[in-house]
């Protein structure tokens, strides 16, 4: 068995969001994010195979879909992503580390 708090043990100031495989199987993937003013590159989309489920356990984000839609994440709240949407992280808060708890898992076909 394995134990640990989601918000100790935060990566330091990164150049990159920092992402640590949690738990989980070839199907189910479970990990924590750490963003820190990190957002999308510009030019570029995510459009996973996978659905995704992510929480925003700390800090606050912008979430850009591709029709347009945008989500303003603050503690607690959290978005289930069909698999194939077509979205991207706008910005994650400047100040303080963004943690997301994201699980990522098959597409209902």
């Amino acid at each position: 068995m394995t134990t640990r708090n989601l918000l100790s043990d935060l990566p330091g100031d990164a150049d990159a969001e920092a992402f640590e495989r949690l738990a989980g199987t070839e199907a189910v993937r479970i990990e924590r994010i750490v963003s820190r003013g990190h957002r999308s590159p510009a030019s570029g989309w995510y459009e996973q195979a996978q659905a995704e489920w992510v929480a925003l356990l700390q800090g606050e984000a912008m979430l850009v879909f591709e029709d347009g839609e945008r989500l303003h994440l603050r503690v607690g709240d959290w978005v289930d992503i069909p698999a194939r949407r077509r979205h991207r992280v706008e910005w994650t808060a400047a100040d303080a580390a963004s943690v997301w708890l994201a699980v990522h898992y098959p597409a209902d076909d």
